[in-house]
């Protein structure tokens, strides 16, 4: 393993676990998004018809949705309450929303793997009294929360608050030889095959983060072999060192 190609920006923090794994093992880690985001203005999104303070709790699955649901609120003028509670994916996530609000633990909430099912866990003591909006991309929601949300009778609705756009990787694909491609989204996935139809793995090794990212990369025809957020692996980074671990084990 020699050249890994992380389909995300690069991390600014210079203490990223990134760079450690890097350091450990010997490795080329290369950073490039494979999508952009574009946030639906505010004119665009009163066309969804959704009074957001009408809703008591807000599901959260990444920062991104966090900075537009609150430029949304902003464009629109509109006045969260402080009683209002947070769902979100993970406790980085939840931490962010500091930025945004006084956090306090009373109404912020999230899973303790990572994993959908652990902040439907979550969600599941709380649902009776909320009315929840779930925030997301116009081409990205997830399904598996969406139909649980169904499934158990919630009150809820969806909010498309942004949209992923496929970026150009041309460039960074030609030549790069990569032993391991990660994917974040299922978009970052379509982003691949959006700028190279013909694109075969031949030997490259595919990571994926989230159930939903997972199925794009079986979808599309390829063989995932590193795959999180699992118990012994919450993180890419954490999945990544146990691969490289297990391929380091073999020489």
């Amino acid at each position: 393993m020699k050249k890994i190609l992380i389909t995300q920006p690069k991390p600014e923090n210079d203490r990223s676990p990134y760079f450690e794994l890097a350091r450990k093992y010997n490795i080329d880690l290369v950073f490039h998004p494979f999508i952009k985001l574009e946030g639906i203005p505010a004119k665009e999104f009163r066309k969804q018809k959704i009074d957001i303070s009408y809703y008591s709790a807000v599901i959260f699955t990444s920062r991104n949705a966090i900075d537009h649901f609150f430029r949304i609120c902003e464009e629109m003028k509109v006045t969260i309450s402080q009683d209002t509670k947070y769902f979100c994916i993970t406790e980085a996530v939840a931490l962010y929303l500091q930025k945004f609000i006084l956090y306090r633990k009373r109404k912020v909430f999230y899973g303790a793997d990572g994993t959908n099912k652990s902040m439907f866990d979550v969600i599941n003591k709380h649902k009776e009294n909320e009315k929840f909006l779930y925030v997301c991309s116009e081409n990205q929601q997830d399904n598996e929360i969406v139909n649980w949300l169904k499934n158990n009778k919630c009150e809820h609705a969806l909010a498309f608050m942004y949209r992923t756009i496929s970026n150009d990787i041309s460039e960074i694909m030609k030549g790069g030889d990569y032993d391991v491609i990660c994917f974040f989204t299922p978009s970052g996935v379509k982003s691949l095959f959006d700028n190279i139809p013909e694109f075969k793995q031949n030997g490259t090794r595919i990571g994926a983060f989230g159930g939903n990212t997972s199925k794009a990369v079986e979808d599309a025809g390829l063989t995932l072999e590193i795959k999180a957020p699992a118990p012994q692996t919450p993180s890419m980074v954490a999945a990544l060192e146990q691969f490289l671990a297990a391929e380091t084990k073999k020489k």
